[in-house]
């Protein structure tokens, strides 16, 4: 799950469409017309998972053998012979077909997030052995990048975080109204149907196109959501998980954004600490009460006269506004006293605000169609989520009042079905930075306690969001997810590798 600027109905049956799907045998053949049409006639999703992928190099500027092609899928599972959507897919092709295992399937998380490229990705730093056994196959979810993508023609405005305050309210709703009817003009007969259940179908109807009976799946962030609902809606296709900082599967999706400002709370108490003892560096105090007292002195300024910083003028709320900032604490407090020098300056330049109202709002418009029509437990009453304000602004005032301001689903429609509740028993190994801004430990934790196959490698001390196959990540944890990869084989019991001093 990516920051907001940038995700308890039992497990029901998903319809004659997902189950024929589900109970599909990928490598039958039919040889005769007669066959065909009962066949169709059983399984009206026979025409997608036997569909045949035309693929052609992506682009003049990637690798030959980087190629991509177009998945055929319904936007309603319950109506399969109704309207489809193109998804977008890509493919590298394993190193070696004797050593070949199968596909590995990736998502970079969002939801919103486009993974298309992800397996050319140069952040990516997948291993060698990794290549050599498996196809990596990339593609954009629904609603995203060249998926039927959904763009709501929003403003910067309605794009930005706003925190609760009892003079904007009104305003901070109709906004949210506006967000919504947006996005109902623009795609309504998409939104019901921009689920996350629907995405993990899309992967299975891909599973079958490519000629695969399993799947093996590296997902990340709000990714890692995506492939627990794949565990559960299709348990028997699943063949090797990885989930790298794992969302909790029962905080779908307000409760996320609420554990957010619980553990920005928990890591600005760590980070006051560690700075004071480095006063001498940084300047902000020889005690944690100090250095707390020096970072809200600076609030309150940047509120009265926004600090110009970097060419922006910054308010004490767009300082606020980004939960990650204290989950790197070196980073912090070269920032915190970096804004601390520019605001004793007190250099006031002209600024010329060149926000464009005509962004690409494609990763926000999807993000906010898949949070709200995944689950039915958004409020719809307003004054809901004034009084939760009030409390999480009190209860976690670095970023309480973000986390819990109003959003567009209190004004969306309803998705097309319940959520799904993630409980299972088949294996994965589940990797989580102890400080990790948007999905806290504790997310993954919650996660493995649903995966009840899974096991955990928690990095001690690990800061920030994502932890595998970084340019500056973990050679102990890349190591454990890579023997898992290869030999398929989960450790014997949960790890603890120790965050390296790149990651600190």
């Amino acid at each position: 799950m990516r920051s907001r600027n940038t995700l308890k109905a039992p497990l029901l049956t998903i319809g004659l469409a997902a189950a024929a799907l589900s109970a599909l045998a990928p490598a039958t053949v039919f040889t005769a017309a007669t066959a065909s049409d009962a066949s169709t006639a059983e399984n009206p999703l026979r025409k997608y998972t036997q569909q045949k992928l035309h693929w052609k190099r992506c682009d003049a500027k990637s690798p030959a053998t980087f190629q991509c092609a177009t998945l055929e899928v319904p936007l309603d599972y319950g109506d399969p012979g109704g309207r489809t959507i193109g998804i977008a897919m890509s493919r590298l092709k394993a190193g070696s077909a004797q050593a070949r295992h199968g596909v590995l399937l990736l998502n970079p998380g969002g939801p919103g997030a486009p993974g298309l490229r992800l397996p050319v990705d140069p952040l990516m730093k997948f291993p060698a052995e990794v290549r050599r056994r498996y196809d990596l196959v990339g593609f954009d979810p629904r609603g995203v990048g060249r998926s039927a993508p959904v763009n709501c023609g929003l403003t910067a405005d309605e794009q930005a975080d706003h925190p609760y305050k009892a003079e904007t309210f009104a305003k901070d709703v109709a906004r949210a109204r506006t967000f919504a009817e947006k996005c109902r003009v623009a795609a309504g007969d998409k939104l019901p149907h921009l689920t996350t259940r629907n995405s993990a179908r899309d992967m299975d109807v891909m599973r079958a196109a490519l000629g695969e009976k399993k799947i093996s799946y590296l997902g990340m962030s709000y990714g890692t959501y995506l492939g627990a609902v794949y565990t559960q809606l299709f348990p028997r296709r699943v063949d090797r998980i990885v989930l790298d900082s794992a969302t909790d599967p029962t905080r779908i999706y307000r409760g996320m954004f609420q554990d957010m400002a619980k553990a920005a709370e928990q890591a600005f108490t760590r980070w006051t600490a560690w700075t004071a003892r480095r006063h001498t560096t940084y300047g902000l105090g020889e005690t944690p009460a100090e250095v707390r007292k020096a970072y809200w002195d600076l609030i309150a300024r940047a509120n009265r006269e926004p600090v110009p910083f970097k060419g922006q003028p910054l308010t004490g709320d767009d300082i606020r506004a980004d939960n990650s900032t204290f989950f790197h604490v070196r980073k912090a407090a070269e920032r915190i006293a970096a804004l601390k020098e520019a605001a004793a300056k007190g250099e006031h330049r002209p600024y010329k605000n060149e926000a464009n109202d005509a962004t690409d709002d494609n990763y926000l418009s999807i993000a906010w169609s898949s949070m709200c029509a995944d689950t039915r437990t958004w409020s719809h009453d307003p004054e809901r989520y004034r009084r939760e304000a009030i409390r999480d602004k009190a209860r976690y005032p670095l970023y309480g009042d973000f986390a819990a301001a109003i959003t567009p689903c209190a004004f969306w429609q309803r998705g097309s079905e319940p959520q799904t509740r993630i409980g299972n028993e088949v294996g994965a190994l589940i990797t989580q930075n102890e400080w990790d801004s948007q999905t806290p430990l504790f997310s993954g934790r919650a996660m493995h306690r649903a995966l009840r196959g899974s096991l955990m490698l928690t990095v001690a001390d690990g800061e920030g969001h994502g932890v595998l196959y970084a340019p500056d990540g973990n050679p102990c944890a890349d190591l454990a997810a890579t023997r898992y990869l290869i030999t398929g084989r989960l450790p014997a019991e949960d790890l603890t590798c120790r965050a390296t001093t790149g990651q600190r």
